[in-house]
């Protein structure tokens, strides 16, 4: 309890000594019970998936509206160790970082959401440490979702547009939408052809592309449905914004499975795979993704299980569903108005200063 009150108070790094000031355990002690304390773990992990999929769906099958399964992958920025460290972080490496465009050093997380209606919540924080693919990482969770009430969505970016994966969802009950890379292969009226290049061709002139409004941003957008390698059929979406048209660096390609939707609900679902990116910013800017020091993968894992909960929390634990943020910020208020309480009742029962300070000693 003293690791999830630490979250909530200025301050905090996820370090042991945070955790320390709130408990009346010492900081080797708290990080025993992190590192190879004697708790199960994976009890809390799936009590925790489990309630995350009653939300969800519970909200799915009320309203009528889709889940949307979001996934992408963050990396948790570390100091390089110098050589002669006896004891460096384990399993971190160097992870390319599409963000900061070069080799970036830490731990690299796959995360999965869930979200319907509005309510957004992490299922699953994965260490991705080389020793099984991100595809493989990402079947296996897809294999251990249940079938969602509605119509639902599998929401990624290009490097999750994997034939195996989409299979997966698809036996689960959700559709594919995400970005595609633009040398994959379509195969226009039977020609196989690179998907810039066919973009290139088409345009020369506006005539195929029609303009469409996401989020109040003007697109040129050419609608394609036929095959795919390793997709037998699927609508993809060449967009150009609109004041980029025939740029082949503002070429943007999507993908979706369910052919029976619009260009325009392709387009508002794929939206939707925002959340995540604000969810792995605020685990850097407020529950330490960026900045905890364990050393153990366990002691990583299990800090990353904590924070997920305190994530799940904030969201679900203040009487009803909000956003991370409102929840954030109620739970810190919550915590300093009984710390005042307390201190008012101490002082309360004291007739001096000294005795009020042995009191709260």
């Amino acid at each position: 309890m003293s690791i999830l009150i630490s979250i909530f108070i200025t301050g905090y790094h996820g370090k042991t000594t945070d955790f320390a000031k709130n408990s009346s355990c010492h900081r080797t002690t708290i990080a025993h019970f992190l590192n190879s304390g004697k708790w199960d773990d994976s009890l809390l992990s799936n009590t925790l998936k489990r309630s995350v999929i009653e939300i969800i769906y519970s909200e799915a099958a009320h309203t009528g509206k889709s889940v949307f399964c979001i996934v992408d992958d963050t990396i948790a920025s570390k100091t390089k160790p110098s050589s002669q460290a006896l004891h460096p972080i384990e399993d971190a490496y160097f992870h390319q970082s599409h963000l900061k465009g070069k080799q970036d050093y830490g731990h690299q997380a796959v995360a999965v959401m869930l979200s319907c209606n509005g309510i957004v919540l992490n299922y699953d924080f994965v260490m991705y440490n080389k020793s099984i693919s991100k595809i493989d990482i990402i079947q296996n969770i897809a294999k251990e979702l249940p079938v969602p009430p509605v119509m639902s969505y599998f929401l990624c970016d290009c490097w999750y547009v994997s034939e195996k994966i989409i299979n997966t969802f698809a036996g689960k009950g959700y559709h594919t939408i995400g970005a595609l890379k633009t040398n994959r292969m379509l195969y226009p009226f039977g020609i196989k052809k690179k998907l810039n290049e066919f973009a290139a061709l088409l345009s020369v002139t506006h005539s195929d592309f029609h303009l469409v409004t996401v989020k109040n941003q003007k697109y040129y957008v050419y609608r394609y449905e036929g095959k795919l390698n390793g997709i037998e059929n699927a609508v993809v979406l060449l967009s150009y914004p609109e004041k980029a048209f025939g740029i082949p660096k503002a070429l943007r390609a999507f993908l979706s499975t369910d052919v029976s939707l619009s260009t325009d609900e392709i387009l508002s679902y794929y939206v939707c795979r925002w959340p995540i990116e604000i969810f792995f910013r605020q685990c850097k800017d407020k529950l330490a993704l960026d900045s905890y020091q364990i050393r153990s993968v366990q002691g990583i894992r299990r800090f990353w299980l904590l924070m997920s909960l305190a994530h799940f929390m904030c969201v679900t634990g203040t009487g009803k569903s909000c956003s991370f943020e409102n929840g954030y910020h109620q739970i810190c208020d919550i915590i300093r108005l009984e710390k005042y309480h307390y201190l008012f009742l101490c002082a309360k029962g004291c007739h001096d200063f000294d005795s009020f300070m042995k009191s709260i000693a």
